[in-house]
């Protein structure tokens, strides 16, 4: 969860995400008391469950982020859901990726888009049912296309049944579910919360004279997982997906869940510095290699998690093979690169990437992503979203997400460059973070015409608008009233126009992956930097064994010319390129935003 647009921008280079792959399958048991007993749905084995997944497909796979509610709406009530993605399942097929990280799609009463979860066996109603949960899984499995599920355990919403239970008496059986504090021990120590109205993460509680803590909303207490008990909750929840044959989890926020119980100071949190506190805290190597051993070595799971480490050192922690914790790392440094600013330095991003890359040359893997749904579109940020530039652009940041050692994470619209939306006021606005900065800044009479400015250009509603497939109403995302506003771009930028244009963005992602598929250089390549100084140019070599590739973005609105470096010479025809011609020569003329990936003699 990243929030650039707030007041100080966000500190994304603290937070880094893990991903784990390990070994066979077994079964569970199931022990979730207060959610079994009011779920009917048992997990049942998926026809698809035996999907092949030779060791260290995670590093070959291409991921696709596919955000649920504005995907596709098949019943009118302009929520996306789970048979809208049914009846895309051949689209995904046709790009090329090879997995689908979804975001919640679990019972849910809605407060932060699914991340406030009441029931973690159940689908939220507008999504569907179970059934069409096992349809999709079935479907995707079936094309060849894995599947990772979100996983929010941080926190779970205050209509959980633990927490209702919990709520109501100091002697509930899960009232050490959660984190309480007595009010006559006065007021709570302060903690720092991005959601709240007024950034406390302690909220008063009437029915026992207590404060719960919420790092995020007031309706998303913080699950306790000091307690076992808790964490067999979570792993038996986690069995309960595994055995309906899912591919991994994607576990939300999980750099919080580690929490000293006795609450020491943390003097002065703010925006700006509370990621750092809370990151990393006790036992949060002993929980993950407890989920290790209790479920991840029971089966064959990718699992990402958010904010392991601080930094590549403390990140090398969770993926070093001798410490047989987790498999593979990404960080959130590089999507961070010119947070809370109109503009950013490709010397910075370039300096990042190097940087994360040099960590893992010898061991480990990483991911490789600029954009999610936390962040605003990929190429208002780091491209050109002007109609001249927006396609170039929005290639080019395609080619460098798939030419880049590590596994690349691709957010669902990308792919046809959809840009950030014009939206009118707050009222337009769906997100709770957004929504409550606002009520803050109200009260604190702040800068609106401030606000507004970094809003527009770093909202997660811009992510967030519904997929555009054709210039129809409402984009074809619904025949109803959408959730949120449509680009009103879509009428030029969708899928319909671009899968017939050879030359569209749509078709050059199409392109990357088939060439990142054929050559292997690209994805385990050593990876070394070139003319790091250069404001403009981000080019680099990748070699594997004789096999050597020259990738050069020319990252501006402008022609660049850039000089070959002695010893470099191209051969043949471009394995990939974003203009009709290739640059040749000892000095390549770059057309603005052109991306050419060379085999190198």
């Amino acid at each position: 969860m990243l929030f650039p647009f707030l007041p100080v921008s966000y500190s994304a280079k603290l937070r880094l995400a893990v991903v784990v792959l390990v070994g066979a399958a077994s079964a569970c048991n199931q022990s979730a008391k207060t959610e079994t007993a009011t779920t009917t749905t048992t997990a049942q084995a998926s026809p698809a469950a035996s999907l092949d997944k030779p060791a260290g497909w995670w590093k070959e796979t291409v991921v696709y982020q596919l955000y649920p509610r504005s995907f596709q709406d098949s019943n009118g009530d302009g929520v996306g859901d789970l048979k809208g993605i049914i009846s895309r399942l051949d689209y995904l097929k046709s790009l090329g990726v090879g997995t689908v990280w979804l975001n919640p799609i679990y019972a849910s009463p809605n407060d932060d888009n699914g991340y406030d979860i009441s029931d973690y066996r159940q689908i939220m109603p507008e999504f569907g049912t179970m059934a069409d949960f096992d349809a999709l899984l079935k479907g995707m499995h079936a094309r060849g296309i894995k599947l990772v599920m979100d996983l929010v355990v941080n926190h779970s919403s205050d209509e959980h049944a633990w927490f209702t239970s919990a709520r109501a008496s100091r002697t509930s059986p899960y009232r050490d579910y959660y984190y309480w504090w007595p009010a006559e021990k006065g007021t709570p120590p302060a903690r720092f919360s991005t959601f709240d109205v007024k950034n406390n993460a302690w909220q008063y509680d009437a029915p026992t004279k207590s404060y719960y803590l919420h790092y995020f909303s007031k309706k998303q207490p913080d699950l306790n997982w000091n307690n076992p008990k808790l964490r067999q909750e979570v792993y038996n929840i986690m069995r309960f997906w595994a055995d309906k044959g899912i591919d991994g989890f994607r576990m939300d926020a999980f750099q919080f869940v580690a929490k000293d119980p006795t609450f020491p100071p943390m003097p002065g949190l703010t925006q700006a510095n509370y990621t750092n506190a809370y990151n990393h805290g006790p036992h949060l190597h002993d929980y993950l290699k407890e989920i290790n051993q209790q479920v991840l070595s029971h089966y064959n799971l990718m699992t990402v998690a958010e904010g392991a480490g601080r930094n590549p050192t403390e990140a090398m922690l969770f993926v070093d093979p001798a410490r047989k914790e987790l498999d593979m790392t990404y960080h959130f440094e590089g999507v961070g690169v010119g947070s809370g600013a109109d503009t950013y330095k490709l010397t910075a991003l370039k300096r990042v990437f190097t940087k994360w890359d040099s960590a893992f040359a010898l061991k480990g893997w990483q991911a490789i992503d600029l954009g999610n749904h936390d962040q605003p579109r990929m190429v208002s940020k780091f491209g050109d979203d002007r109609p001249a530039f927006r396609a170039p652009s929005a290639k080019l940041l395609n080619t460098f997400i798939l030419t880049m050692r590590g596994t690349p994470y691709c957010y669902n619209g990308d792919e046809l460059g959809m840009t950030n939306s014009p939206f009118n006021g707050i009222a337009e606005y769906r997100d709770v973070a957004a929504r409550n900065a606002y009520a803050l800044l109200q009260e604190q009479r702040g800068n609106e015409a401030a606000f507004f400015h970094s809003l527009a250009r770093f909202s997660r509603d811009n992510s967030r608008t519904p997929f555009q497939w054709n210039a129809s109403a409402n984009a074809g995302f619904t025949t109803g009233t959408p959730w949120i506003k449509v680009n009103p771009n879509y009428v030029t930028v969708n899928e319909a126009s671009e899968d017939k244009d050879s030359t569209s963005v749509l078709n050059h992602f199409r392109r990357a992956i088939a060439v990142r598929k054929q050559h292997k250089v690209l994805v385990y390549g050593h990876y070394q930097l070139l003319d790091a100084a250069n404001p403009h140019i981000y080019a680099y070599t990748r070699t594997l064994g004789s096999e050597k590739a020259l990738v050069v973005l020319n990252f501006s609105s402008a022609p660049q010319r850039w000089p070959l470096p002695a010893g470099l010479t191209p051969s043949g025809t471009p394995w990939l390129n974003n203009y009709p011609a290739a640059p040749s020569g000892p000095a390549l003329a770059l057309q603005p935003w052109q991306a050419v990936v060379y085999h190198l003699r």
